[in-house]
């Protein structure tokens, strides 16, 4: 009971832990471990036991969260705001410690997280609501598993993509020659080059799907290194403009566009 009213009448979370502002982690979680033993419900049956319990599991989920505690030493704790503010009464301790944790993680769980269960047995007092803290005590209970279980997906991803290479064929032409694609091909319908490889004729497709996609390819290849050139034309014809220079004008008037000239041929020509 003594423990309980000593809580009760803290003003703020370093003294629910009898700890000083410059208490590292490990002093921290030290001082909780043993307040914690002493206050837990299936352990203290004192009236306001579980509220003391809540109390410094939340005054630990703080102190030991380094953005947290910087808030925390720098503004307080909400419910000290809303004290000042009036927005609480006084009820069985001054500033309330026990609202923020529904928010986080639960004492009870929290408990389970620093002694693993094995302290003695407990029952479900609380229900769980968050498991950051379970995941960073678990770190430090067990690194090598956990960095074996973080390299998991990359290690799947490294494996995948090695299997992906297996599965994925070469591509049959390419419109660009190559000591691979050197054996050079015409579309019979536009005339337009392509290449493929020496084993083109096991080829069992067919072979007008084959030309059409190459034409596709080709015309979209074209109005592209079209816009880039005119875009560029433009862009100097500006920047003359800009300058007020005639000589520059000129110049960028005579750049050439040999992409878009040969689009248009083909629009033409009717092979587009």
């Amino acid at each position: 009971m003594q423990h309980v009213k000593r809580i009760q009448s803290c003003k703020d979370y370093y003294e629910v832990l009898k700890v000083t502002k410059e208490a590292t982690d490990t002093e921290i979680k030290k001082s909780y471990k043993k307040l914690a033993l002493v206050l837990h419900p299936d352990k203290n049956r004192s009236p306001g036991a579980a509220e003391a319990f809540k109390a410094v599991g939340n005054a630990v989920a703080i102190l030991t969260d380094g953005e947290k505690r910087k808030s925390y030493d720098l503004y307080g704790s909400d419910e000290q705001h809303n004290i000042n503010r009036g927005g609480y009464h006084r009820t069985t301790n001054q500033y309330g410690y026990t609202r923020g944790f529904e928010a986080d993680v639960t004492a009870e769980e929290l408990f389970n997280m620093f002694f693993g269960g094995a302290a003695f047995p407990t029952q479900n007092v609380y229900s769980s609501r968050h498991r950051r803290f379970h995941r960073q005590n678990n770190e430090e209970r067990e690194p090598g598993y956990t960095a074996l279980f973080n390299l998991i997906p990359i290690l799947l991803l490294i494996i995948l993509s090695g299997m992906s290479s297996f599965f994925i064929s070469d591509p049959i032409y390419s419109l660009t020659p190559s000591a691979k694609y050197a054996i050079e091909r015409r579309t019979v319908a536009t005339n337009i080059p392509y290449f493929v490889t020496e084993n083109f004729h096991e080829y069992q497709g067919s072979l007008g799907r084959l030309e059409a996609a190459v034409e596709d390819e080709y015309k979209t290849n074209l109005r592209y290194a079209c816009n880039r050139e005119r875009n560029y034309k433009e862009s100097m014809l500006m920047k003359a403009r800009n300058f007020g220079s005639k000589d520059l004008y000129r110049k960028a008037q005579l750049i050439e566009t040999p992409s878009c000239r040969s689009f248009e041929d083909f629009k033409q020509n009717g092979r587009f």
